[in-house]
């Protein structure tokens, strides 16, 4: 009988220790059910609101039409929600729209433009199928009626500075031909003769007013979503951290009047790797540099040793 007794109250305390067990787990599993539902409704999307009205290169214009209203929330909800996009897009801004800026201003386009080369190439040096190269997608004809040098040893294309100016160059005609950046920043997806013939054929002055091809129907409304949630971030749900933002390069510029015969050689004489210089100035794609009728070429290296980290070096 005792043996029955010990084997009977054992059996109880096991009992007992299992459902204290389970108990405890299910407190942790209401808990952890808590948790992701905290975090859930912390992540719900939130559809951007359209504004009344934007503002573009000192320009208004309003949206309550019901046309351009849906055309520009489309292009809101498309980037806000393309968010390794759009993240990459504001990493990099940090890096290059100060000296982007500092030109427009020097050239008198207005800043907003700056949007146009983040929808052309999302601050890259990209190319295009159709072999338009480099942040303003410059097809080969046009950069060199531009006089950015194209051939086997030097793409001017991908020289930050150079086809900026070569885009407020284009971006400046334009405006000064259609009296209006919507027009103009239109125009340098269709071109000008593009532009101008279907404001003749359709009868309007306006770019709001006009049939266009898809692409170009929704190039202006990307440039203004873009520069919308560009600028107020936060408002979109974009928190980035300072830290994680892409720092400018710090540089120095080094000036070359005579020919290069070996760049490798040359890179190792300044203390860095052709990667570097490379990294530095995606506009030389050759071994060697040739300079042109007695040209001063410019090219950027690291601004003191302690910088070579920054690039890999």
């Amino acid at each position: 009988m005792k043996n029955i007794f010990w084997v009977l109250a054992l059996c109880n305390l096991m009992l007992s220790a299992c459902s204290e067990s389970k108990l405890e787990k299910s407190d942790q599993q209401v808990e952890k059910e808590k948790t992701i539902t905290n975090t859930a409704s912390k992540n719900v999307f939130v559809v951007p609101e359209v504004p009344d009205s934007i503002q573009f290169a000192n320009e208004w214009f309003s949206l309550t039409d019901l046309d351009l209203k849906e055309r520009f929330d489309r292009e809101l909800i498309v980037n806000n929600f393309w968010h390794s996009n759009t993240i990459l897009y504001l990493k990099r801004a940090n890096r290059w729209f100060p000296l982007m800026s500092e030109i427009l201003k020097e050239e008198g386009i207005p800043e907003d433009m700056l949007y146009l080369a983040v929808i052309e190439s999302g601050l890259t040096q990209a190319t295009s199928p159709s072999g338009a190269k480099g942040f303003w997608q410059f097809m080969e004809p046009t950069a060199r009626d531009y006089n950015l040098r194209v051939d086997h040893e030097v793409d001017e294309r991908l020289n930050i500075e150079k086809s900026t100016r070569a885009a407020c160059k284009y971006l400046k005609s334009a405006y000064q031909k259609f009296g209006t950046w919507f027009l103009a920043a239109a125009s340098y997806n269709m071109g000008k003769g593009g532009v101008q013939s279907n404001l003749d054929r359709q009868g309007v002055d306006s770019y709001f007013d006009l049939s266009l091809n898809s692409e170009t129907a929704r190039y202006v409304f990307r440039i203004l979503a873009v520069k919308e949630i560009m600028n107020n971030p936060k408002k979109f749900g974009f928190e980035i951290d300072a830290h994680q933002l892409y720092s400018p390069y710090k540089t120095r510029k080094v000036k070359v009047e005579n020919s290069i015969g070996n760049l490798y050689e040359w890179s190792l004489e300044q203390g860095v790797t052709i990667k570097i210089v490379r990294k530095l100035n995606p506009w030389i794609s050759g071994s060697e540099l040739t300079l042109i009728s007695n040209q001063t070429i410019e090219i950027e290296l690291p601004k003191n040793n302690e910088q070579l980290s920054t690039f890999g070096g």
